[in-house]
């Protein structure tokens, strides 16, 4: 096999495990969207306070205690022990949990029937609060994430890859992150699970009718409350996981929340009510970028083109299909 074919193969396996990546992300987006019809802008800050959360749980991190050190001169920061990474996940998940039920308490349910520019402002002043809410609560330093997933290239796809190359030419093989595979794994099953849940669950047609027509859901028996509870503790682990995955690629710091905005173009794509859609559109996103990078922008733009390519392509995307690949389909009464 020709060494540019085996290089262009690379990027596009590289590209697809990191359009997974950000799928993860867009989910969260999905879940909410399906609910209460708002475009949740602090999903991003969610995956990077579940995060924060999550290391400082693992090490023992006393919660505020730069904020108590100020107020009574002390010095202390940490309790002394280290907590499991297993154990530390379900206390993070715990903790995003009783973060949905405040937010449906204190928000949500008070903005019942609200214009939707009212909920996504809600959103966004929900977002600056959970960036400063973290930082005040575990710290603003860039701090590592380990939660025992394997990570670095894998040997044995490098050996087998190796030998793809045609004889006598010098090519070591292809570099796939193990976290990237870990990651496509977890996003399988996360997807095919959340797929079930939505389609063939109570719960689940009832967060479907709650996005059609609030007014209307509460005329037969459903509550919005729980409903909205179980959405966003939902879109809380799924933000855990982004996280996660995120935190322990590049570190637990503010550039995690910033992932939010890779997803919108991949929401573009597969629609903002689909959850197989989100996965698609961040396929699409990841490999179409990384590709076009390879191919078109180093060669002959001079590189840095993952920054905006993806942007243009869900412009395309929108030009002809505004509801996205997956999206429901526009039915106006004229």
């Amino acid at each position: 096999m020709p060494i540019w074919l085996l290089n262009t193969l690379e990027v596009s396996i590289n590209g697809l495990m990191t359009g997974v990546l950000y799928s993860l992300v867009a989910l969260g987006f999905v879940l909410i969207f399906k609910s209460s019809g708002v475009f949740n802008y602090a999903q991003g800050v969610m995956a990077l306070f579940a995060a924060q959360t999550l290391v400082g749980i693992q090490t023992g991190q006393v919660p505020f205690a730069h904020l108590i050190n100020a107020i009574t001169g002390g010095h202390i920061a940490r309790f002394g022990f280290d907590v499991p990474s297993l154990l530390a996940i379900l206390l993070t998940t715990l903790v995003m949990v009783v973060f949905a039920w405040v937010v449906v308490k204190v928000i949500m349910v008070r903005l019942v029937n609200q214009e939707p520019i009212i909920l996504f402002m809600a959103t966004i002043g929900l977002a600056y609060f959970m960036e400063g809410f973290g930082d005040l609560m575990w710290g603003a330093e860039l701090k590592n994430l380990d939660v025992g997933l394997p990570s670095g290239g894998s040997f044995w796809i490098e050996d087998v890859t190796a030998q793809w190359a045609a004889q006598g030419e010098d090519y070591w093989g292809m570099y796939v992150d193990t976290l990237d595979i870990w990651a496509t794994v977890i996003a399988v099953f996360l997807v095919a699970g959340l797929t079930i849940f939505a389609q063939y669950t109570k719960p689940g047609r009832a967060m479907r009718a709650v996005a059609d027509d609030h007014q209307a859901a509460l005329s037969v028996g459903i509550s919005l409350n729980r409903i909205w509870i179980m959405v966003w503790s939902i879109a809380g682990f799924v933000a855990l996981v982004a996280g996660i995955m995120w935190g322990t690629k590049s570190g637990v710091q503010f550039s995690l929340s910033l992932i939010a905005l890779k997803a919108l173009p991949v929401l573009m794509l597969g629609g903002f009510t689909s959850i197989p859609g989100a996965i698609v559109g961040g396929l699409i996103i990841g490999m179409g970028e990384k590709l076009f990078e390879f191919l078109i922008g180093v060669p002959f733009l001079g590189g840095a083109t993952e920054n905006w390519f993806a942007y243009v392509l869900a412009l395309l995307f929108l030009v002809f299909r505004p509801q996205g690949l997956f999206g429901d389909k526009i039915i106006e009464r004229v």
